[in-house]
Order: structure tokens, then C-alpha cells, then sequence
């Protein structure tokens, strides 16, 4: 490709103000570790051409790419994507086009083996810069599926800003003007911004966060702010933003400005919460094999407390006195991976200044949990393979062979059995590791403990925030019961946490984000009537709802915002939205 095109997080955007409209590519080329990224600016009129020849925008060379194979232009606010006749065709999100089609923020073009994402900024000007949780949410999910395609980092911020009304207000405009096009500010509730930085390690992340608490406190608002990284502080989305939200509070509690999620940040504490009759059975066997030295598989979905579970194997074991050290696979590369999990020796590589103990050797006496071994990749499971067979390991550099007593637990949502078959997981090592093998059912199927889960985590977070447990309403709980939870413990954590800033007292439906308060109003339909249009239907209900508020506040959207549990910039946006906002006065 040609010229790469850097972007400094740390530049104020101040461009972005006076512009009515930005729209740009966000190109992806390369392959694994050589994966380069770069940013084409699409002015009003532009042009961007891909193909084999030289003379392109972007040019491939790939043989799966015609010479002029595609074109993306804009004009006006319309940006469009043809395929120009190519033997292989374009895709749009997925599907082959077939003519000239529009497409929008986010959409991914596919030509060959490279990848462009558009992005679209609005100028950042007024409360359009400002997104919702629920866009917040999917922008989250689709950018850790970048990440991890991609291999590029990405991390969250998250800010809590407070202060008058007016001045939150100015401090949001500022921090909203600071940001990159491709990242996304949004209204997380209760006066906390969310922020989504592609492209950008915790570094750059803990950075950003400084540079827009400094232009928040400029205007008068006191900041927190929390900043998590792909994959090493979460690696799905449930996870950064659990982790970010940790960082946040971490900053409230010890009064910093900025605080950043450590590598190896411990679980939440507390004994897990088990009243379905299959957590039953699990822990039932857990107590069995707890005090053997048998290695053990844990499987079960992205979220769903699989390390709970390696703590109580590990706390019921004879060795819980020694160290339980965790290590996730799939949050460090194949070089670094190696050195953390058998420690190297001074010179071993660029930058090892001094040996390094491994956590094989940290584990000693006691439990190692890998979590996500489904990532290791190929070269590094053939050396487990040989630890686990012989007891004894090499660091990275050395010759000397190290004995280690270690009991392993591993875990991953991935089904290795199948991976197996495909060549991507040795089968021999597969044998080793499964040596018993538990499952941690999904959420969704435990539905007695979906309340109780909630209750649990609402009476943890107020008691950091020093104020009294909250209660859930019943139409809260119905809520929470009748959502299928994809991101199982860990989204209902994050959901609860979101739900104690915004609702002091009591937790009702409207302190829930959007994907669980809408599943809580579905209803069935009765057999062989029209589904209903169920946005349209909720769109409806929410606007009865800030009409009435605002009535009941005497117009007042301080206290409207209050009384529906969400923050004042949030309700003026939905004001616009519904066509709520009076007109200005003369």
C-alpha cells in the first residue's frame, strides 16, 4: 500500500468544529502481526479507487483483485461503493453488490484481502456527537470483532464527570471536540461518558483519558476516569467495559484522576451464588476432585464464571495456602506468552535485562489457571504438551531443566474437540488438559439465580459508592428474567453496575440498557396473529414517558432527567428526537 497515515491521540481534533461533515475509510491491509492500517479522508466530491494498478487510491496487489476493481466516493452527505466489473466482486457488510449502494458508519467494504470500515462524524457539534448506550454497545461489539480479526488494539474509557448542569454540559461539548472521528463518545447515564478508541493501547488510552479530564476541569467539572485495553484487560466486550468500569471506580475510591486496569487484576470476590439444580451437580463435582491432582478443562461461554469455578477447585484444595496465579492465552502474542508462562534467563531476548521467573515457577505448590487455551497457538502447545508430561520446564534462553509441582486448570468457550479436527488444537494436548472435564452452563439457563446475581452485584457497587443496597421492582426483575443474556455473568454485572449510578433507590425498567428493558416489555403473541412492530412500539412508549415527566417536572429537564433515571443530556437528546424540544423563545 502507499502512504500510511498516522493519527496522534493525543491532537485536539479542533478541525472537526468548523466542519459540517467528515466522512473517511479506515483501510485494513496485511496479513497477522504485518497488518497495517490507514485513514483516507473522504471530502465532499472525493474519490477512492481500488485495484491492482498503480494508479489506484488503494492498490492490491493480490490475484483475487482486478486491476480497477472498486470505488467508493461521496457526495454530499451520501457516500456511495461500486464494483467496477471485477472477476471476484465487492462486498458491503458481507454481500456481493451489485450495483452502486450507500453505505454508512461502520460498514465494512471488502475487496480482496483488504478490509475498509467507513466512519462518519457529524462535526461533533450539539448533542449529535453524543451517541446512546445501546449504539455505544453495538459499535463496542463490532470493534472487538475487528480487533481480534485484525489483531489491532482498541481500548475504552470511561469518565464521570460532575458539576452544575451547565458546566457538564460545556465539558462534555470540549471532550466530545478532543476525540479522534473514529471514536465514539457516548451518554453511559448518570453524568458517565463511555469511549471507544480503535486503534489505541492502554498507553494512548491512559493518555486520552488525562488530556480529556484536563479539558473537562478547565470548565469547572470534576473528573474520574478509567481506562481498559484489548485484549490484555478484556478481551469481548462485556469484559472492557467491566474492566474500565473497575478502573473508574478504582479512581473514586483513591482519588485519582486516571487509573488503568492491571494485567493481572483478580476476579470479584465472593462465593458464587448456586440454586439451579446443574450449578448444583457442578460445584457437587467440583468438591469431588477439588483435593486430586488431575488436571481440569472448564468449558462454558465468554462470561459465564469459569474462573470462579478454578477458584473454588483451588480453595477446596489441600493446595490453598500456596499461590493461585492466572494467566489469560489469548491476551498476550506467541513471544510474550512463552516468556510469562516459563520465565526467562537476563539476555535472552532484546529487553531482558534481568531473569524473569515464569508462571510455572510462581505457581509452584500451588494452582495455574490459563484461561482462553483455546488462543495458544500452535508452537507454544507442543511445549505445555512436554511440561505436562514431564514436570519440568526451561525458561526462554536457558538449558537448565526446572522441576515445578503445579496443578493445572485450564478454560476456554471454544469447543476444543472440534478445533481439534480442524488442526488448530493438538489432540494429544487436548487428552492432557481434559483430564475431568466441567461445564458451566449460560445464564440464560439459570433463570433462579438471575435476581439474586443482580441483588448480589447492586449491594457490592453501592457499598462502593457509599450510599444504601437499592431494590429491584418486579417489572425490573421480569426484565432481567425474560433477556437471554449473550454475554451471560458479566453482562449482567455491567448492567447492574449501570443501573446503581443512574437509580439510586430502586431499580426499575428504565435504569436497564436498552437490550434488556426491551426484552422485559416482550410479550407473546397469541398464535397466528402479526408480530408487532416492537420498536415502533417502545419508541411510542418512551415518548408518552418523557412527556409525562417533563409535565410532571413543569418543563424542569433537570428533574425530569431525575425522575426517569437518566442523565440531562440524554433527555434533550431524546427530546429532539421525539420532537419534545420547545421551540426557542423570541
Amino acid at each position: 500500500m502507499s502512504e500510511t497515515v498516522t493519527v496522534d491521540l493525543g491532537t485536539i481534533a479542533g478541525e472537526l468544529a468548523t466542519s459540517p461533515s467528515r466522512a473517511f475509510l479506515v483501510v485494513y491491509a496485511g496479513e497477522g502481526d504485518a497488518r497495517k492500517s490507514r485513514v483516507i479522508d473522504l471530502a465532499d466530491g472525493a474519490e477512492v479507487t481500488f485495484g491492482r494498478s498503480r494508479a489506484c487510491t488503494v492498490s492490491i496487489d493480490h490475484e483475487k483483485v482486478s486491476r480497477t476493481h472498486a470505488r467508493v466516493w461521496r457526495a454530499g452527505n451520501e457516500l456511495w461503493v461500486q464494483d467496477l466489473g471485477s472477476r471476484n466482486g465487492t462486498r458491503v457488510d458481507g454481500t456481493l453488490i451489485e450495483a452502486a449502494t450507500r453505505v454508512g458508519a461502520g460498514d465494512e467494504i471488502v475487496v480482496g484481502p483488504v478490509v475498509a470500515v467507513v466512519g462518519v462524524s457529524s462535526g461533533l457539534r450539539g448533542s449529535a456527537a453524543i451517541a446512546e448506550a445501546a449504539e455505544f454497545e453495538e459499535r463496542l461489539a463490532a470493534e472487538v470483532d475487528r480487533s481480534q480479526r485484525f489483531r489491532r488494539a482498541l481500548a475504552v474509557v470511561m469518565l464521570r464527570l460532575a458539576g452544575a448542569d451547565d458546566a457538564i454540559d460545556a465539558a462534555v461539548e470540549r471532550i466530545a471536540r478532543a476525540v479522534r472521528a473514529m471514536d465514539l463518545v457516548a451518554d453511559y447515564g448518570g453524568d458517565e461518558l463511555a469511549i471507544i478508541l480503535p486503534e489505541a493501547d492502554g498507553g494512548a488510552a491512559a493518555d486520552t483519558a488525562r488530556a480529556l479530564a484536563a479539558a473537562a476541569r478547565a470548565v469547572g467539572v470534576a473528573v474520574h476516569a478509567g481506562a481498559a485495553a484489548y485484549p490484555i484487560d478484556g478481551d469481548d466486550a462485556d469484559g472492557l467495559v467491566a474492566a474500565a468500569r473497575s478502573a473508574l471506580r478504582r479512581a473514586r475510591v483513591t482519588g485519582a484522576d486516571v487509573a488503568a486496569t492491571p494485567e493481572a487484576a483478580p476476579p470479584d470476590p465472593g462465593v458464587p451464588i448456586i440454586l439451579e439444580p446443574a450449578m448444583r451437580r457442578l460445584y457437587e463435582l467440583v468438591d469431588r476432585i477439588a483435593d486430586t491432582p488431575v488436571t481440569v478443562l472448564i468449558l462454558g461461554e465468554t462470561g459465564v464464571g469459569k474462573e470462579l469455578v478454578a477458584d473454588a477447585l483451588h480453595a477446596r484444595s489441600s493446595r490453598r495456602a500456596q499461590p493461585l496465579v492466572r494467566l489469560n492465552c489469548a491476551a498476550l502474542p506467541e513471544n510474550l506468552l512463552e516468556s510469562e508462562l516459563f520465565g526467562h534467563e537476563r539476555g535472552a531476548f532484546t529487553g531482558a535485562e534481568r531473569r524473569k521467573v515464569g508462571y510455572f515457577e510462581a505457581a509452584s505448590g500451588g494452582t495455574l489457571f490459563l484461561d482462553e487455551i483455546g488462543e495458544m497457538p500452535a508452537p507454544l502447545q507442543a511445549k505445555l504438551l512436554r511440561v505436562l508430561e514431564r514436570r519440568v520446564i526451561t525458561r526462554v534462553g536457558g538449558t537448565a531443566e526446572i522441576a515445578v509441582d503445579v496443578r493445572l486448570v485450564c478454560a476456554t468457550h471454544r469447543d476444543l474437540e472440534a478445533e481439534a479436527r480442524a488442526g488448530r488444537f493438538r489432540e494429544d494436548l487436548l487428552f492432557r488438559v481434559g483430564g475431568f472435564t466441567l461445564a458451566v452452563p449460560p445464564l440464560r439457563d439459570r433463570l433462579a439465580e438471575i435476581a439474586p446475581l443482580a441483588e448480589h452485584f447492586a449491594r457490592g457497587f453501592a457499598a462502593e459508592l457509599g450510599q444504601p443496597a437499592p431494590t429491584l421492582t418486579a417489572a425490573a426483575r421480569d426484565a432481567l428474567a425474560r433477556h437471554d443474556w449473550p454475554g451471560n455473568v458479566r453482562e449482567l454485572r455491567n448492567a447492574v453496575e449501570r443501573a446503581v449510578v443512574i437509580a439510586g433507590a430502586v431499580i426499575d425498567v428504565e435504569h436497564l440498557p436498552d437490550r434488556v428493558r426491551n426484552a422485559g416489555l416482550r410479550a407473546p403473541s397469541p398464535p397466528g396473529a402479526a408480530p408487532p412492530d416492537m420498536k415502533e412500539h417502545l419508541a411510542d412508549v418512551e415518548r408518552a414517558a418523557i412527556a409525562a415527566a417533563l409535565a410532571a417536572a413543569g418543563g424542569n429537564q433537570t428533574r425530569a432527567a431525575q425522575q426517569l433515571g437518566v442523565s440531562r443530556r440524554a433527555l434533550i437528546y431524546k427530546m429532539e428526537k421525539y420532537g419534545l424540544k420547545p421551540p426557542p423563545a423570541r
